[in-house]
């Protein structure tokens, strides 16, 4: 039993990538997720529009950070603002009774909205007493939640988890088929083959593509159908997000399989790369309540910008021209993931070169063929190998 553990132990210690992603990548990701591990949303994104918006925004409650004020602006346009992401809570100060306009597919910033507002709703600080100005009665403002009345969990986490079912799909279950070739050793024959390394690498992820394009349809139907989860915004906006997600997470998957040596670090680098996406992206914590210093890596990870379009067209029914910066953000990142991808399965794959550019001529002798330089399969005996008579 000692043998065998000494020998895993030096085994363990001749791979120092396993090691490292052992001991350093959990103790990163402790430190960073417990920093973005928050629900509290203490400051939310505020509109107010009407003829009294200039009075209404400096009295709201402090977790109201006012942004916009549009006196000119009526309450289509609050509206429209909540459907397109511009805030999070719009207040339209017209006539004797304000109205706070709530998005409810920001959940957890509608509930601490509905909060702050149960808190203050009566006193001099609400909008209401701002209204009607000093020494007037104090008039409840009407509040309204849109896209998502009942602040359904469902309604916000569905969107959220066809993006991580396509995350699977592409990253985790592609690395592994690369690499199970690469083990076999029928990868580096595919470098012998008239094939350029961009058809090689489009050629291994394209029955990905398919699977994963068939889970994302069964459970946008499953959600749908069970949940109630409503889909008000443009098909063909969802399909265009969906399939540029689905180049970046394809990219990180052969991206993965390129620079690991089995399945082992494979999986392990797969699930250092999802777990971030799954914390920081939004789909459990919002990226308003996480902390400043790790906040920006939400900003690098492309689920983050899936489910801001993902909840914009199902949710909201946004329209197509409001989702341009996710959208591009999906392209950039898209297109940068697969080009690295391609590269460095050209640098491991490929044939390699001379420096003056011509490729290594095959040194493996022919089958039949003698091992003397310069002769060739039909040439005649060689010297001193005549025939015996």
């Amino acid at each position: 039993m000692w043998a065998m553990t000494l020998k895993e132990f030096r085994q363990l210690r001749r791979d120092r990538r396993m090691v490292a992603l052992m001991i350093v990548m959990p103790l990163v990701l402790l430190i960073v997720f417990g920093y973005a591990a928050s629900f509290d949303v203490t400051e939310i994104r505020t509109l107010v529009v009407g003829e009294g918006a200039g009075t209404i925004a400096g009295r709201l409650p402090e977790v109201f950070a006012v942004d916009q004020v549009r006196p000119g602006d009526d309450r289509a346009d609050a509206e429209r603002a909540l459907r397109d992401g511009e805030a999070q809570v719009a207040v339209v100060a017209e006539g004797r009774q304000p109205a706070v306009l709530v998005d409810g597919a920001q959940l957890f910033a509608a509930k601490s909205a509905l909060a702050a507002l149960a808190q203050a709703r009566g006193s001099a600080s609400g909008p209401s007493a701002a209204a009607g100005g000093p020494g007037t009665e104090a008039v409840a403002p009407s509040i309204d939640v849109l896209f998502n009345p009942d602040l359904k969990t469902s309604v916000i986490m569905v969107p959220g988890l066809i993006g991580i079912v396509l995350v699977f799909v592409g990253t985790i279950v592609t690395s592994l088929g690369v690499v199970k070739e690469r083990q076999a050793g029928t990868l580096e024959q595919l470098a012998v083959m008239p094939l350029r390394p961009r058809d090689v690498v489009a050629g291994k992820v394209l029955p990905y593509f398919a699977v994963a394009a068939l889970d994302m349809t069964l459970i946008v139907t499953a959600g749908l159908l069970l949940f109630d989860v409503p889909f008000r915004g443009s098909v063909a906006t969802f399909v265009l997000a969906a399939a540029l997600f689905l180049l970046v997470t394809l990219g990180v998957g052969v991206l993965i399989s390129t620079v690991s040596e089995n399945q082992g670090q494979a999986v392990m680098l797969a699930f250092m790369t999802v777990l971030p996406q799954i914390l920081l992206s939004g789909l459990i914590f919002p990226v308003e309540a996480m902390a400043a210093g790790v906040r920006w890596i939400a900003y690098l990870l492309p689920l983050k910008y899936f489910i801001d379009v993902a909840r914009g067209v199902l949710v909201r029914g946004t329209a197509t021209g409001a989702l341009l910066l996710p959208l591009g953000m999906l392209a950039l990142l898209g297109v940068t993931v697969f080009t690295l991808a391609v590269l460095r399965f050209r640098h491991d794959v490929a044939p390699r070169t001379h420096r003056g550019g011509g490729e290594l001529p095959d040194e493996r002798p022919l089958a039949g063929a003698a091992a003397t330089p310069g002769r060739q399969p039909g040439d005649g005996p060689g010297p001193g190998r005549g025939t015996t008579p």
